[in-house]
């Protein structure tokens, strides 16, 4: 492993180890995203081992932020984004199963936007919680 990897992972264990439960999600979603994007570049350059792989590990990542759903504190809400990450979830399988980069746009686009939301929300979570 090289060192700019070396220090991506520590920087990355630190951010973790460091955040609150709210920036916990704002990792995901960047993570997502960004596994989306590499997922993209690798469609493009026919190398599909790695495209399988990164998007792979996107799914994984909203599979997670499913899990991260709270019901009985978001009511209707949670009801619809566990709703939305299922239907991400199957447009990522059928973006690998065709390498189709029009489907990884449509899934970024909507983490775009949820992910905005969840950003928009961060003082009125975070400060509740240290006062």
């Amino acid at each position: 492993m090289n060192a700019l990897q070396q220090y991506q992972r520590v920087n990355t264990q630190t951010s973790v180890v460091d955040a609150d439960p709210h920036h916990l999600i704002q990792l995901l979603y960047n993570g997502a995203l960004e596994r989306i994007n590499m997922a993209k570049a690798r469609v493009q350059a026919n190398d599909y081992e790695g495209k399988n792989r990164l998007i792979n590990k996107a799914i994984e990542i909203i599979s997670g932020l499913r899990g991260f759903l709270d019901f009985e504190k978001g009511g209707e809400l949670a009801g619809r984004l566990e709703s939305l990450y299922d239907y991400m979830e199957r447009q990522l399988f059928q973006a690998n199963l065709h390498n189709d980069v029009s489907k990884l746009d449509e899934v970024a686009s909507l983490l775009r936007q949820v992910k905005e939301g969840w950003d928009g929300i961060r003082e009125e979570v975070v400060s509740p919680q240290s006062a």
